[in-house]
């Protein structure tokens, strides 16, 4: 595996790939981030990983300086993946000067759920994909793919909407989100758990799976159904920020009709943030 820092010899490494396979990461690997890996190598000539902590979508009291850092380990994944080469640039390397352009993602789909607890996050979460992107596929002769983990689904709608309105070359690819043996989605924030709250943790994806189990039982009052679940968590010690059912499509409010769905949920354990998802069809329930 080969490892660039630069934008001039991460092209130049590039220069005889006809199309790449694209894995954006912010490092501190997990089995999560090594599905995506193995997913990329299926298609396109070169599989490309980038490890960069995107200083643009951390708010003023989150935990950028804090973000888990492994380096070394990484490598040693990514190469073991069969990974062919890494971006990791510094801060300096991938934004020379200040970014004062960003790209800021529609507000109806950008500014709801994580976008209403952590504002700004999308603005700074798509101007740095829109730049990686840039890095690694502006010269190739054929579409390029990229790939990203349900777990962010939001990230991966406002990702998807907008590589369709800028009519980028590239095909996004959805990988579906990597559990660890009790059902807790993987996270590189699971390591901030201390022992007993991993044990805990679990109960944000056993609620959202009781939703979605309510909801396709024929469930009608998924508010009601959401709030039992916020009030359960929260006797529990969590700070829930959200638990709700949207439509897969766009994140808003299903009607009746509606039956591509998914519920969704943030919450607080302790120090460690905790977000996951569940989709759902109750048409074919």
């Amino acid at each position: 595996m080969k490892i660039v820092s630069t934008v001039v010899d991460l092209r130049d490494a590039l220069r005889n790939s006809k199309s790449q396979s694209f894995v954006p990461t912010m490092g501190n690997l997990h089995a999560g981030h090594l599905s995506l890996i193995e997913q990329a190598r299926m298609v396109g000539d070169c599989c490309v990983a980038s490890i960069f902590v995107n200083p643009l979508q951390f708010g003023a009291n989150e935990d950028f300086g804090s973000y888990p850092r492994t380096m070394d380990r990484d490598c040693e994944l990514l190469e073991e993946k069969g990974c062919d080469l890494l971006f990791a640039p510094t801060i300096g390397d991938l934004y020379p000067e200040p970014q004062t352009f960003k790209l800021h993602p529609d507000p109806a789909l950008a500014d709801i759920l994580e976008g209403e607890f952590r504002p700004g996050f999308f603005t700074g979460v798509a101007t740095v994909v829109m730049k990686l992107f840039q890095c690694v596929f502006a010269h190739a002769a054929q579409p390029g793919h990229a790939f990203f983990g349900q777990k962010d689904f939001q990230q991966l709608l406002i990702v998807q909407r907008m590589v369709q309105q800028f009519a980028l070359p590239i095909t996004v690819h959805a990988v579906p989100t990597s559990r660890d043996f009790d059902g807790l989605a993987l996270s590189s924030r699971n390591g901030y758990l201390s022992q007993e709250e991993r044990r805990e943790a679990t109960a944000l994806s056993q609620a959202l799976e009781l939703i979605r189990g309510a909801v396709l039982a024929g469930g009608g009052d998924l508010e009601g159904l959401c709030a039992k679940q916020i009030e359960n968590l929260r006797t529990r010690g969590w700070q829930p920020d959200y638990l709700t059912v949207r439509r897969q499509a766009d994140l808003q409010r299903p009607a009746q009709s509606d039956t591509d769905l998914v519920v969704l949920g943030a919450a607080r354990l302790g120090r460690t943030r905790l977000i996951d998802n569940m989709l759902m069809n109750r048409g074919s329930a």
